[in-house]
């Protein structure tokens, strides 16, 4: 084992009330520099976990204290995909992860400590994404944020189109389908419900096999239309439905199965979807009596309220922000990095630069 990694150390694990499973933290210093070695050494440490913990941990999360002035954290997350110890997928984001890691890197010392008001900048080496954590509450073996996108400066709401239509069509078992390409936080395929079949949130939410595979149909028939690999976690896609009360019916797809809420960073991206006028997100928000300010998410695991803040004339609007509430995460355990052995103990805790864009490549 590289000596880095064998030295004595902790990661953690933490879940974001929400997410589809618990988020492994890792220090990078704990970790090898560079993009192969990094995953290597992630790969290892990940081999010394459980093998239930290995099977269902597939979020990991790599930070450390960050030297740029404007920022309190970086982080690079790694997505863990079926198939093999070292498949990785790291060309984009997560939400959940993000505070899962600022909770973890309080604990360890990287930043302060966790309290009401206090507010977490986080540099995500992955995409640049700008993220404020702000703390809204502690104690009772949890703490609840409010989570900041931020675009900076404001960005022209065109140019989170992927394709620079508001609507794409594509080609899926032998029919033409509307969908919309955006990207913001990460990139999402949202696709009507209806036009899959699906009559009312009650279905959409029921569903199984049949629309997941009909849902993955579709994503591989983006990436065929956008000459991108299908194998990897990105794009993410999301079925959507209007509400009778102005609120939207959304369920996604995660790795590898349904997502049991929405993901932060699809929030996020549906979010401003629906402020960018003729996408899917804003006609059916429109068709369920949406008009502007705060948009309400109904998700299986209940519901979720983003903010975007959209400025500028109509004919050139700008995306200022996105902001999404009440999101809750709960620590789990201390992972001890064990010196010279290809092992981990999992301990429960029972107490509670240069520019940005220049920091794109790990840690």
């Amino acid at each position: 084992m590289n000596a880095t990694i064998a030295r004595a150390g902790a990661a953690h694990l933490v879940h974001a009330e929400g997410a589809p499973c618990p988020t492994l933290v890792v220090d990078a210093d704990r970790l090898p520099p560079g993009d192969e070695a990094l995953l290597e050494g992630l790969a290892r440490v990940r081999d010394g976990l459980g093998a239930e913990t290995r099977r269902t941990v597939l979020k990991n999360a790599v930070v450390r204290p960050s030297a740029h002035p404007l920022f309190d954290l970086d982080y690079y997350f790694v997505q863990s995909l079926p198939g093999g110890r070292d498949r990785f997928d790291t060309r984009g984001s997560c939400g959940h992860s993000i505070l899962a890691a600022v909770e973890a890197a309080a604990r360890d010392g990287m930043i302060e400590p966790l309290e009401p008001g206090r507010r977490v900048r986080v540099n995500v080496l992955n995409n640049g994404d700008h993220v404020v954590c702000e703390t809204d509450e502690t104690g009772s073996g949890r703490t609840r944020f409010t989570a900041h996108f931020l675009c900076t400066p404001a960005r022209p709401v065109g140019d989170l189109l992927i394709t620079g239509e508001a609507v794409t069509r594509v080609t899926v078992d032998g029919r033409q389908l509307p969908v919309s390409l955006v990207d913001m936080g990460n990139p999402y395929v949202f696709v009507g419900a209806g036009d899959l079949g699906v009559r009312d949130a009650q279905e959409l939410f029921a569903a199984g096999d049949e629309l997941f595979g009909l849902l993955g149909r579709v994503r591989r028939a983006v990436c065929a239309h956008m000459g991108w690999d299908a194998s990897g976690a990105f794009p993410k896609i999301a079925a959507l439905l209007p509400g009778p009360d102005g609120d939207l019916a959304v369920r996604a797809v995660s790795v590898p199965s349904w997502h049991p809420t929405l993901a932060l960073t699809g929030a996020i991206c549906l979010g401003t979807a629906v402020g960018i006028e003729g996408t899917l997100p804003w006609s059916l928000a429109r068709a369920a009596g949406h008009d502007s300010g705060l948009v309400r998410l109904r998700t299986p695991g209940g519901p979720l309220r983003v903010r975007a803040r959209i400025t500028g004339p109509a004919d050139t609007p700008r995306l200022g922000w996105v902001s999404v509430a009440d999101k809750y995460v709960r620590y789990e355990n201390a992972v001890h990095l064990t010196a010279g052995a290809r092992s981990a103990a999992l301990t429960p805790d029972r107490s509670r630069s240069e520019d940005p864009s220049c920091l794109s490549l790990p840690l």
